[in-house]
């Protein structure tokens, strides 16, 4: 009779294979949702970009009042990107703030269901592993039983002997 095979011989499952609920947003998510959070930064360096190419342009044309102008608006887009970022920083701080709090809370959320689903993955394992030892134990057990039956069996078949035993007895029995 075979043994089962133990479930420990079996590939480790993963709890967490395509659950997209404990994976991060992604680059371009984040990307939007700092768009939407603050949509003048990304203005004010479009400007700075335009008023750069804008003189190198002019420039390369031989046009330099526009070159000076733009050199100008270079300097304008810079100084109105780096007034966002200042205004945006005061501005949004609070939102920061809650957002950090909310990442932080989201992260131990999941962590926490992590762990819930680690331990009844553990917990369905160790009833596994339990039966496994249980079925090994009853063919042990059963196994053991035969042998005994058997061993009692060749014991008796001793006893009683064998065909040349029972003639050496009966000619003992007649003799006496």
């Amino acid at each position: 009779m075979e043994q089962p095979s133990s479930p420990l011989d079996r590939e480790l499952p993963s709890s967490f294979q395509g659950n997209r609920e404990f994976y991060e947003e992604n680059r371009w998510q984040k990307l939007g949702r700092k768009l939407k959070e603050e949509p003048l930064i990304p203005l004010g360096c479009a400007v700075t970009c335009w008023a750069f190419y804008g003189a190198t342009t002019s420039i390369r044309s031989g046009n330099s009042y526009r070159a000076q102008q733009m050199f100008r608006l270079r300097l304008y887009g810079q100084a109105f990107t780096i007034a966002a970022m200042v205004a945006g920083s005061f501005y949004y701080n609070s939102d920061r703030i809650l957002r950090r709090e909310y990442d932080a809370l989201m992260q131990e959320r999941r962590a926490q269901e992590k762990r819930e689903a680690w331990i009844r993955e553990l917990e369905a394992r160790d009833a596994e592993e339990t039966d496994w030892r249980e079925k090994v134990a009853k063919v042990t057990e059963k196994r053991e039983e035969e042998a005994r039956a058997r061993r009692a069996r060749e014991e008796e078949k001793e006893r009683e002997g064998g065909p040349i035993a029972k003639a050496v007895k009966k000619l003992k029995e007649g003799v006496q």
